[in-house]
């Protein structure tokens, strides 16, 4: 509740609920001035009259519903962001459960709103019939993408295959850890800290990487080559060691190292190893292990072959003098 009443005291809040106070405040002093039934009277005669079938609409009735939608929508969105509030400092709710709930209150909230704004003002919603297969059709083509983003979002969370702090790769390259699941976007900030906003649909029609789904763990891969003339087993021992003296490497599954490859200048090996928790990063220890196994090998006299570039000039003549 007290969040909920510093959200209120904000400048941007406290600011709307002033201005809501003073236009309602105002339209009830002028409804009891005698100005107003000649108002009303003007606005509901022609040419402020259009006929919908049977039923008739006036400008009168336009601005009426204007204002209370206006009013409801406000007080929907106080009671949806307390209700929000409230339903995200539960914690026994997993984060896509959250995000899921709130989803569903915000859209309840809202129709019920506009269900009683309805009410209140007396419309008949079947004299809009005649316009309904062109709002259809305007719908259709007008809000195609929002409506697919919006169901993604819902399937997203329903299937909870992406919460938020997840850590995911897009098939763009995109490379970062989930911010935040909204009703049209999902908030993606990358390592290199950039806030990448990205469309739900994208993550139901193309190939989602999620690094931290079901469990935190990832392997690390480190490729080496060593001479002809070095000793392979030991080579492999040495990765193997070097491996678990660090104390990011899980010890189950244990690390492996096996031979790659026989290429033309060199015996390539492969150390493969897991780590707990991939959020905390895999160059760390990637880069530790590789230094370790440098210096092992520099212990050992095994030596990594380096590319070797040999010019030879043949059948050169030496150019004639200048005369």
């Amino acid at each position: 509740m007290s969040k909920f009443i510093s959200s209120l005291l904000k400048p941007k809040a406290f600011v709307s609920i002033i201005l809501i106070i003073a236009i309602m405040g105002g339209l009830f002093y002028f409804s009891a001035t005698p100005y107003y039934a000649d108002f009303k009277e003007l606005l509901t005669s022609p040419p402020f009259i259009l006929e919908v079938g049977k039923s008739k609409i006036t400008l009168y009735l336009i601005l009426k519903s204007l204002i209370i939608m206006v009013v409801f929508f406000w007080l929907a969105g106080l009671i949806s962001d307390f209700g929000s509030a409230r339903i995200d400092n539960i914690k026994t709710l997993k984060a896509a459960n959250k995000a899921l709930t709130i989803k569903l209150y915000r859209i309840a909230v809202y129709a019920i709103g506009f269900l009683i704004g309805i009410e209140i003002l007396g419309i008949d919603l079947t004299s809009f019939a005649i316009f309904s297969g062109a709002i259809g059709i305007g719908l259709g083509f007008g809000l195609q993408k929002i409506t697919s983003n919006f169901i993604s979002g819902l399937i997203l969370l329903f299937e909870k295959s992406l919460e938020t702090n997840d850590l995911i790769e897009l098939s763009d390259g995109t490379f970062g850890y989930v911010r935040r699941m909204g009703a049209r976007y999902i908030l993606i900030e990358a390592t290199n800290g950039k806030k990448i906003m990205v469309p739900n649909e994208s993550f139901i029609t193309n190939q989602v990487v999620n690094w931290t789904y079901r469990n935190r763990k990832a392997r690390v891969d480190i490729n080496v080559a060593i001479s002809y003339e070095d000793s392979a087993e030991t080579a492999l021992k040495i990765m193997y060691e070097a491996a678990l003296e660090n104390d990011k490497c899980l010890k189950s599954p244990a690390p492996t190292a096996f031979v790659k490859e026989f290429a033309d200048n060199a015996i390539r090996l492969s150390l493969n190893f897991w780590v707990n928790d991939v959020t905390e990063g895999r160059a760390g220890p990637q880069s530790d292990v590789m230094l370790r196994i440098l210096h092992k090998f520099k212990e050992n006299n095994i030596h990594i072959p380096y590319s070797k570039n040999e010019i030879r000039v043949v059948n050169v003549t030496p150019k004639e003098e200048a005369k």
